[in-house]
Order: structure tokens, then sequence, then C-alpha cells
């Protein structure tokens, strides 16, 4: 038998340090993706396959009196017009939201029970209400135009604030003023008795606006049904399959083994391709009446309709400080607008997440949070990245910079004088979690250092010589990632010499391959190359909680590290065995079993081979692979410090981003290249919400806002230099000590553009503004500020 020798250990060594914990590894997907060779699920077809394609509402809210499907029936190459009475007939489930949450009375979530398609009312634009499917998508968009809708128009709202009011549209007779969940967190006494005896109490209403998601690729399915042992399969863009089969199969009212979901890349989710949506059922349906695969591909136009929205959130803000500027309470209480109907996690980010954000990186003693989650005629509201993080980090870091200016105190001195210190570790936050890690007061000093801030005067004074106005601001930011929860961890060695790490969380853009098979390497020694990331096959991912909440490189190098320990406790065995040693004398180490004093060792992929090659004696393990499911994986906290300057024209109102700098502790990191880009575009999705990205409606409920025509997002042009730095602490929750970043751009980016706007539009005496910083917005705060001095 061949042995490896110190030689070959010193190889795997240095492969580690190359392909290590902590390096930047170049992605393993790129070379594919960027030769147009990724593999999207509208690049892919079945023999003998039709196209649906969904007939929507042009009403924001009616009665629906009739659906006419005669003509459109008549038209060549339709297979078959169906509506929401076929789809009830077929005896589905209602999506429904999942979430456990309760209203202030201890009474659980109203639910709007959506059907695939509407059948009584219609309750905003792009409301399904039937669907056609024929040989090609010209013949199916043909025939959808020829079906009558009858609607009777009733007032429409789509302010979650009027709607909430005596006398507003009803939406639905089971939920009165609209209001579907009225949220309360904290002790309320203790918090008006802290603001009754504050010397200073910063009051301040903000407006979260409404944004679309926007992701590269739309949404699409293709679905099957195998008749023969029924069965549904669907391939479809997701953030993971495991989750989106349960419900699935749920709605189906199947056993969830009788549907298969295939994910293959996906390009974009931010949030929105979480949750199950009509048109996944209608395929389906058709799939099984037809015998046949369909396949429904969205547009752009319709994806402004149709895919889940983002923030809208209407918000008074207060906080409550002592003398010297130290935080005594903080209060939110508002709205948040959650569409026409509830999805899966749409109250969550507009309550519980806004909440359990609130207090950031500051000793807020006391909070209290009540936001009444509302129905309006408008598009269903999901999560988009953050999910309720920016936009609480956001109202906090509004308010400190309010606050500062009415006391006179110096916006930085009072962020110091109540960050919470890193001695206070593990801190209660009075938003009901704790803290395990953070150095927040060196986060925020490297941030001064890097972005230059102590020049800034100077820079001002340049700015006001070329006619510019010019701001300033620094904000730090902390996010609670997503809940405790657990996931998949399956390692399998094959014959070639292929290792597949198989697990729960799903690539949309993140580089997964990459970081999983460093984790992997360092745990094991497995050769970079070999390792083959496996996803998108809920035959093979049987469990796990998906890509969400900046969870994936905690969650999944969690399961990676224990089922890596698994991989060792079997090797070790096996390892006896070859080496005709002791079970206890193996060591391992750099990839190698060997046994110890001695230079005789096996290499782990030597090893699996041999495995695979030939039979062993009973109690020796067959092959090295394992199938696990991590211990729960809690709740991790990054944070950060952004500090961002702008300056504005005032004779148009243009904002312009001049400098861009930000520190982060994002824990341990895996690979800084992918964090890095992370980083920039979460940055550059919170520059787009603060300056330019707002869905609109009229007073009817019509979308002003229908295309990327009328709906502005950032370009190249409008993204300054960034500026990183990291000063990492590492999560004392996690084997691995990582905290997650997918989200922190955003997080620190929204209120630290809107807080630099406010900062130069202070020369004119403004203190606020609402997103998005518009150039024809800020004109007209100039302008206006100017007729009143």
């Amino acid at each position: 038998m061949q042995e490896h020798t110190k030689s070959s250990t010193l190889e795997n060594a240095i492969a580690l340090q190359k392909y290590g914990v902590g390096q930047p590894v170049r992605r393993k997907e790129d070379d594919t993706l960027v030769r147009g060779q990724g593999r999207y699920t509208d690049d892919f077809n079945l023999p003998g396959q039709a196209y649906a394609v969904i007939v929507r509402s042009t009403h924001a809210h009616g009665m629906l009196r009739g659906i006419g499907t005669a003509a459109a029936r008549a038209m060549p190459g339709v297979l078959g017009v169906w509506t929401g009475t076929d789809l009830d007939a077929a005896g589905y489930g209602p999506f429904t939201c999942g979430l456990p949450l309760k209203s202030r009375d201890g009474s659980p979530l109203l639910q709007t029970n959506r059907q695939p398609l509407a059948t009584d009312k219609v309750r905003f634009v792009g409301d399904p209400v039937a669907f056609v499917v024929a040989e090609t998508l010209a013949q199916a968009r043909d025939a959808a135009e020829a079906v009558e809708v009858d609607v009777e128009p009733l007032p429409a709202v789509t302010d979650p604030e009027d709607a909430a009011k005596p006398g507003a549209p009803q939406l639905y007779d089971h939920i009165p003023n609209n209001v579907a969940l009225d949220y309360h967190y904290g002790d309320v006494e203790k918090v008006n008795a802290a603001f009754a005896g504050a010397p200073h109490v910063t009051k301040l209403d903000i407006e979260n606006t409404r944004v679309a998601v926007v992701s590269m690729e739309p949404r699409v399915g293709l679905a099957s049904y195998d008749k023969k042992t029924e069965r549904y399969t669907i391939q479809v863009p997701t953030q993971g399959v495991a989750g989106n089969r349960a419900n699935l199969a749920k709605n189906l009212k199947v056993p969830n083994e009788k549907v298969r979901i295939l994910t293959a890349n996906v390009g974009g989710s931010f949030g929105m391709k979480n949750i199950n949506y009509p048109e996944y059922m209608c395929i389906l349906y058709a799939a099984k009446e037809l015998g046949r695969p369909v396949k429904w591909l969205d547009e752009r136009s319709t994806s402004f309709l149709s895919d889940s929205h983002g923030r809208a959130q209407k918000i008074h803000a207060e906080l409550a400080l002592d003398a010297e500027g130290h935080f005594l309470a903080a209060k939110l209480s508002g709205y948040g607008n959650l569409g026409a109907y509830i999805t899966g996690v749409a109250p969550g980010p507009l309550s519980l997440n806004t909440g359990k954000n609130f207090s950031s990186v500051y000793r807020t003693p006391l909070m209290a949070v009540d936001i009444k989650t509302v129905l309006t005629n408008t598009t269903l509201m999901g999560a988009y990245r953050g999910a309720g993080r920016p936009e609480a980090n956001y109202y906090m870091e509004r308010l400190i910079d309010r606050a500062a200016d009415e006391m006179g105190l110096n916006r930085l001195t009072l962020r110091k004088r109540n960050f919470i210190k890193p001695n206070q570790m593990p801190f209660p936050a009075s938003s009901g979690v704790t803290y395990d890690s953070g150095d927040f007061q060196s986060v925020f000093n490297k941030a001064l250092e890097i972005s230059d801030h102590e020049n800034f005067a100077k820079r001002k004074k340049e700015s006001k010589k070329a006619g510019k106005l010019r701001g300033i601001a620094v904000g730090s930011y902390l996010e609670v990632t997503a809940p405790p929860s657990v996931e998949l961890g399956k390692i399998v060695f094959d014959p070639d010499g292929t290792v597949q790490l198989i697990t729960g969380t799903l690539d949309y853009g993140q580089g997964h391959a990459t970081p999983f098979a460093q984790v992997l390497c360092a745990q094991l020694g497995v050769p970079f190359e070999s390792v083959k990331l496996v996803q998108g096959d809920s035959d093979i991912v049987h469990t796990g909680n998906g890509t969400g909440g900046s969870r994936s490189i905690t969650a999944s190098g969690m399961a990676i590290v224990q089922a890596s320990k698994l991989v060792i406790e079997k090797g070790k065995r096996a390892a006896a065995h070859m080496l005709e040693a002791s079970e206890a004398d193996i060591e391992f180490a750099d990839g190698s079993f060997t046994i110890a004093g001695t230079d005789r060792s096996i290499d782990i992929m030597e090893l699996a081979k041999r495995l695979h090659d030939g039979k062993v004696p009973e109690g020796v393990p067959d092959t090295l692979d394992v199938d696990h499911t991590s211990d729960v994986v809690p709740s991790a906290f990054p944070n950060g410090c952004h500090v961002a300057e702008v300056e504005i024209d005032p004779d148009t109102g243009v904002v312009q981003i001049v400098r861009y700098s930000a520190v982060n502790d994002f824990g341990t990191v895996i690979n800084p290249m992918l964090v890095a880009g992370q980083l920039h575009g979460g940055v550059v999705q919170g520059i787009g919400q603060a300056l330019m990205e707002q869905i609109r409606y009229d007073e009817s409920g019509q979308p002003i806002t229908g295309s990327l025509m009328d709906y502005a997002l950032p370009r190249a042009e409008d993204v300054p230099f960034m500026t990183v730095g990291d000063h990492p602490v590492p999560a004392t929750s996690n084997p691995l000590g990582t905290k997650g970043c997918g989200e922190a751009g955003c997080a620190g980016s929204l209120s630290t553009v809107v807080n630099a706007v406010v900062d130069a539009l202070s020369d004119y005496g403004i203190k606020h503004i609402d997103m998005p910083l518009t150039p024809e917005r800020v004109w007209r705060a100039i302008q206006e500020a100017k007729g009143a001095a």
C-alpha cells in the first residue's frame, strides 16, 4: 500500500495556504458565467413543451363579475384557458404566511388566504385572474388578449396610513380597517416614563419608499407532471429548494416527496424569489391537465406588477436623551404596506425585523415598537435585501443626526457617547436579542481614518468655490441576521476523485461554490479543485433553510465544519485499518491521517479511493460520506460604519456622491474578494433607493412606475469609488466566527447617503427630506427654503 510522506503533507499545507480561509480565491463559476455558458431556467426546454401567459387585472380594486374565455379558446394553437373557478375545483390550498406573529392583543396574524387566481374580487393592478396555454408563446399571448374580464370597479387605497382609517375601502371582510397585524414590542409604561422625564426628545416622521427588486433574470417556471408516479416537477429560480418544495406541496395538498424543485443558475433575487407565486401553481395545474410540460416566463413590464416589492413604511421615530446626550429610550410607530395579499414573509420585515434591528450598536436601555401592517390595493410586499435591517438602521441614524443638531452636540461625539463597549459583550439589547461580539468604537474610528474625515472642511470650501454644496455623514449599523435554524451538510467522495458538497443554502449570485470549498479544504485538506458544490435539486437537498438574511456562510459553514468532523471520525477508523494501527494512534492534519509519532500516513483522497475500490471488514466504514443536519445556528451580528460625502448643485438639485468609505466587522472573512463584491453591490442598492428608486401609484391604484422608462436604477456613473476597510471581531456563536455580509451594504448606505444630503442642505436650514432624493425633490426643497428665509 502506498503511504504518504512528510513531503506530500507539506504539499497539502501549501495548498491550504492558497485556498484556505481568508484567501481571495477567484470564484469557481466566473469562467462559465462570463462566457455566457450559465444555465438559467429559461435555457431549459422539454419535449412537447407548451407556453403559458397570465391574464391580469387592469383595475386596482373591483368585483369580478365574469371572465369570457370562449374567444380565446377558439384561437389557433390554444390548449386551454383556465380561471380561478377551475383551480378552486382542484382543491388547492391557499398561500399563507407561516411566521408566528401576533398582534398586541395576542391574536394571530390575519391571513389573506390567497388563491392562485382571483375569483370574487381583484385587489391590485396585475392580480392574476386567468391563464392561457398554447403551442407557442405568440399564440398564448394573442389568446390572452382575447380573454374578456368584467370588473365592477371599487374605490382603491394605496397608502397604508389611509387604508387603516375608518371608512377606507376594505380589501377583506374579515380584516377590519385592513390591519392584518397590529405589532407591538416593548414595555410601554417604562418607555413612556423615560420619555416623560427626558431632558430632550427628538421626533421625526420618515417615509421609507417602496422599491422594486428588478433582478436581472425575471421569474420563470417550467412545470411537468408524471402521471405514473403522480409527481410534480418544476424548474424555477429560488433561494432554496427544500423550503419551496414544502410550501408548494402544501399548496398542492400532496406529500413533499410528490414535488421536485430544480433550480439552475439564478440571475439575482434579493429576497423576491424566496416565496412561491400563483404563476407556479397555474403551470403545475396545466401540466397535469394537459399531460405535457408548460413554461411561463415573466417580462420586465409585468414583473413590476407581479414580483414582490420591498421597504414601504411610514414611520414616526422618537429618541429620548439626557442632558449629556446619553440615550434613554427609543420609539418606533407607524405603518407597513403589505400590498394586496400577505406573502410568506412580508409582515416580518415590516414589523419584527425592523424592531429587532432598531437599537443598532448603541446602548438604548428601553425601546418600544408599534407598527400596523396594512393591506392596500398595491403589489404584494416581500423581503428585499436587508428585509427590515436597512430600514431600522435608517431610522436610528436619522434620529441621531437630528438629535445632535437640536442639542448642539457634535454628531460624532453623540455616537461615541452611546456605543456599546467590547467589555459589555455579550450585550442584551433592548430589542430583545443578545449581541455576542463587536468593537463598534474601533470600527467607527477606522472609518473616520480611511475617509480622511478630518480634512472634510477643506474639501467643503473647495466645493463652495465651485458653487456646490457639500455634505458628509458618518453612520454605524448592525444587523441581526436570520433567525436560528439548522442547515444541511452533506459530503460525498466520488470514485473519480470529486468531493460533492451539498448544503441547503442556494447560490443566486453570491458565489457559494468558492468560500464553501475553502471551508471544506481548511477542514479536510481535500484539493480545492476537487470540490463540487451541489445545489438546486430537492431530491438531493432534502432539508435546509435556503439563502436569506445573511445566513449562508454562517449556517452552511457550521454544517460543513460539523460534517467534516464526522468525516474525520470515520476516516480515523478506516485509516487505522489501512495502516494496520490502533484507531487511538491515528491523528489527522492537513488532509492526512498519520500514525502518531511516525511518518506513516495516508492522504484523505487516497483513503476515500481505496474504500471505493475494495471491501473492508465489519466495523470499518466503507465510505467517508456523511449526511448531516447541523445544530441550530444562532443569529449573528455583522456591523460597520460608512462615511459618505456628497456634492449638490443648488441650481439643478443634482446629487453626486463624491467619496465613500466603509469599515466592516464581518467576523472571520472566508474570502475577502467575494465579501468586497457583496459590500459594493449592497451599497449601490442603498444608493439607488436613497437617490432615485420609488414605486408610485396614482389615486386609483394605477402604477405610475411600470417600466425602466420611469423607474430609475443606479448606473456606473452614479457609483463612487469606495474605500473599504475591515476590523473583524470573530463571532462566538459559530465555529468559524463568521457573521455574514450579504445585506450589510444596504444597511449602512441608506442612512449615510441621506444624512450626507441633509448635511449639505443644512446650509439652507433644511432638516429633513424624504427619499428618493431626486434632483426635482432636492431642488424644490432648496427653493422652498429660500422662499421661507
